[in-house]
């Protein structure tokens, strides 16, 4: 499967992040806790350079809760600053708070000594398309500032926007990189979402990601789709599950495009269950 996006207002967003960087005091990259690695922008680091950053696992409620603990420990080793929440839920965001804090507290005490006192700490927000910036926003905004929708490249421009937790956001829309070296990493962006299905063949990532669950999550696949998955093949399980769901057109063919569109939409919803497609090194 060939995978090709990086449109133009991907390059200008880069170009944007680096301008306005020296505005804010910390980031929030968000990755998709279902693929942090493949949902990690290799070049984010080299645009921040020195500025703090915090790691977060959001859709933390939809991913394998053994395996986010794997990648939690994973940023400890490596010292960085890390937390997984689920960015619908206030109670995790306020363990984001208070990390943030803690971060930006000595540059607090340098400005009240300058006399800028009750400054709010400055964040900027970057990730790829669909991990959830915009609904992390209205968690903590109490309020639909940003628009929100299950499609990904919905932001298109920078916004601040005040909270009420004396923090102040600099929103930026989805950045992806040129080109997927690594093709797992592609499939997997496709899977959680990140990609348009417009732009690719929908039934065939239907059909890899059945082979894949049925290979990682097994249990799980043949609990949801009450079949067993023992010497077959995927196309074959593909089949099982339109049969089951009544994905047949006229002549009694199988509707691939259907039951494509049921297997892609319960595994993003976190219907078929928590599921993390990555383990780290």
């Amino acid at each position: 499967m060939n995978i090709n996006w990086y449109p133009g207002h991907m390059k200008k967003t880069k170009e944007s992040i680096q301008v306005k960087l020296s505005m804010v005091d910390v980031v929030f990259e968000l990755l998709d806790a279902r693929a942090p690695r493949s949902s990690e922008n290799p070049v984010i680091d080299e645009i921040i350079g020195d500025k703090p950053k915090i790691t977060i696992l959001n859709k933390s409620d939809l991913a394998d809760d053994v395996v986010s603990e794997l990648w939690m420990n994973h940023y400890i080793e490596k010292n960085s600053y890390s937390i997984k929440i689920d960015s619908t839920n206030k109670k995790d965001l306020n363990g984001l708070i208070k990390l943030t804090q803690s971060i930006v507290k000595e540059k607090s005490k340098s400005l009240k000594k300058r006399g800028v006192i009750n400054r709010p700490t400055r964040a900027m927000i970057v990730g790829i398309p669909n991990v959830g910036k915009s609904t992390l926003i209205n968690t903590l905004t109490g309020r639909r500032g940003a628009r929100v929708g299950n499609r990904p490249g919905i932001t298109k421009t920078h916004q601040w926007i005040k909270t009420g937790y004396n923090l102040e956001l600099l929103d930026t829309p989805g950045i992806l990189w040129p080109r997927f070296e690594d093709k797992q990493v592609g499939m997997n962006l496709a899977f959680i979402g990140s990609i348009r299905d417009e732009i690719m063949d929908t039934e065939t990532l239907a059909l890899r990601l059945i082979e894949k669950l049925c290979e990682i999550y097994p249990e799980l696949m043949e609990e949801r789709y009450n079949f067993s998955i023992e010497d077959k093949a995927g196309l074959e399980l593909m089949e099982e599950i339109a049969i089951k769901r009544g994905c047949i057109i006229r002549g009694g063919e199988i509707d691939y495009t259907r039951v494509s569109q049921i297997v892609l939409d319960e595994f993003r919803r976190g219907i078929i269950g928590r599921i993390t497609l990555e383990k780290p090194e």
